[in-house]
């Protein structure tokens, strides 16, 4: 695995990552992973012991290894010596590095509102697709591949299919965005993907998604460190500040965990600017105590 060729170990284990029914991405990232441990080690990974596995999560230690990309390694070694090598036993010598959890950047109402009429064109083709990622809550991978056919005005939802982690799921379709997709639809005539990229065959890319996101922000004028996702994060928010159940808002973003989904009350602002302080109850309480003073 230490060359870019094909050998039989990576084969071997990328049948493992198939089976197990991972995404291209999450394929991608556990192949860097091994293949970063491969150079560190200068032969076959394979072949570690456990000092030297050891050795290598104290070499990213000391290189300033973010404690992202420290997991994300871990998770591919766990994989790679659990499955593909059979040896179980090497997990004992892992470890995840804890990091402080970072709260989500959130748009206001007005700044989706004015970033989604500043996203460039020509046409309506790249704010369709940004206002699906805040109107339905989307990854950004959910919306370059969806279809045409993903799109159901019957029921009004729309289809999400292969979501992270292999799952489907449905999500609302609110009436304003159906009627910018049949302005979309009308004015491009797209055919399969709903947002072809170039060649048509292809769906558009996550990366031109991207960019028409960050054109349309220096455009507004929006100085807050965010990034597309930030239209999910902000469709979570304001379903939460509009009293929506937060185990509905974990079936519509596809969380595993509600755990996850509950990093967003924490960014509510509205919701906790609303929540009555139980100090207010205090007032008519000390006024009763002053009054039986007086008595």
């Amino acid at each position: 695995m230490t060359e870019d060729k094909m050998t039989p170990l990576r084969e071997r284990m990328m049948e493992d990552m198939r089976i197990r029914g991972m995404g291209d991405k999450a394929q991608k990232s556990h192949i860097r992973a091994i293949k970063d441990f491969a150079k560190f080690l200068k032969r076959s990974p394979d072949t570690a012991t456990p000092e030297e596995l050891r050795a290598y999560q104290l070499h990213m230690t000391d290189t300033g290894v973010t404690a992202s990309t420290f997991n994300t390694r871990i998770v591919a070694l766990r994989f790679f010596f659990g499955m593909t090598c059979g040896r179980e036993e090497m997990k004992r010598f892992m470890q995840f590095r804890t990091q402080p959890r970072k709260l989500p950047v959130v748009f206001s109402v007005e700044e989706v509102s004015d970033l989604l009429m500043a996203t460039p064109g020509p046409g309506l083709k790249y704010r369709a697709a940004l206002s699906i990622s805040y109107g339905a809550g989307l990854r950004a991978s959910e919306v370059c591949n969806l279809k045409i056919s993903d799109i159901d005005s019957d029921r009004m939802l729309i289809h999400v299919d292969h979501g992270k982690g292999g799952k489907d799921r449905k999500v609302m379709l609110s009436p304003g965005l159906l009627n910018l997709l049949r302005d979309y639809w009308l004015e491009a005539r797209p055919e399969g993907w709903l947002f072809p990229g170039n060649p048509k065959i292809n769906p558009i890319s996550s990366r031109q998604l991207n960019r028409a996101f960050t054109s349309a922000k220096n455009m507004t004028g929006i100085s807050k460190p965010a990034t597309l996702h930030t239209l999910r994060h902000s469709f979570a928010t304001h379903l939460l500040e509009a009293n929506t159940d937060i185990r509905v808002i974990q079936v519509l973003l596809g969380h595993a965990k509600l755990t996850t989904t509950a990093q967003y009350t924490h960014v509510a602002t509205k919701t906790i600017k609303d929540t009555v302080s139980p100090y207010e109850m205090l007032a008519g309480l000390q006024d009763q105590t002053l009054r039986r003073g007086l008595e």
